[in-house]
């Protein structure tokens, strides 16, 4: 069982596009619903989703207002629980900063990426500090082609990437958060 304080955060701003340019990026449908699922099946505290940009809140606003009050709450309540962990903000300070405010406690910021950095933390460590009691973390996931040099140089620490069996590596956002979820919150027993 986990005793530290473990929040997701899906950022669109400043992440990579595949000329390695510093973009913001669109929310995308599938990842704010199957993102929802996993922070609620693996119990994580909160799924923070990160964009600046007004009219793509305004979006996400309206998708949630749907499956939260419309008719997809009646059609399928699954759903509107999953969407109850998710919280809309404009950017990783403001993320920290809400984060610090739930927990009561200043969170240190693990980034992901499909890269190795040479200071990765590997996942039976990051597990141990999640047992920490008092401890907040905030998992930080990137859209596009991954977060911008700057998240990755700011953050506390870099989780070791999923490894690919061959040469392509290039999973959706939302398969990669499913995977490290289960590799840090499931028994390793049970796989």
């Amino acid at each position: 069982m986990r005793a530290a304080a473990l929040y997701l955060a899906l950022a669109h701003h400043p992440v990579l596009n595949k000329r390695l340019e510093v973009i913001t990026s669109s929310v995308t449908n599938l990842d704010i619903h199957d993102i929802a699922r996993a922070a609620r099946t693996f119990e994580v505290d909160g799924f923070l989703l990160l964009h600046p940009l007004p009219a793509q809140r305004e979006l996400v606003m309206r998708i949630l207002s749907y499956w939260q009050r419309g008719g997809g709450a009646a059609y399928n309540p699954d759903r509107s629980e999953a969407f109850e962990r998710l919280h809309l903000l404009a950017s990783l300070e403001e993320a920290r900063a809400w984060v610090r405010e739930a927990s009561g406690a200043d969170p240190l910021v693990v980034v992901t990426d499909a890269r190795p950095y040479p200071n990765s933390i590997g996942y039976a460590e990051m597990r141990r500090r999640l047992q920490e009691p008092g401890s907040s973390y905030l998992l930080v996931f990137g859209t596009g082609w991954g977060l911008a040099p700057e998240v990755m140089a700011a953050a506390d620490l870099v989780l070791e990437p999923i490894a690919a069996v061959g040469t392509y590596n290039h999973l959706s956002v939302r398969s990669a958060v499913a995977i490290i979820l289960d590799r840090l919150l499931s028994d390793p027993a049970s796989r």
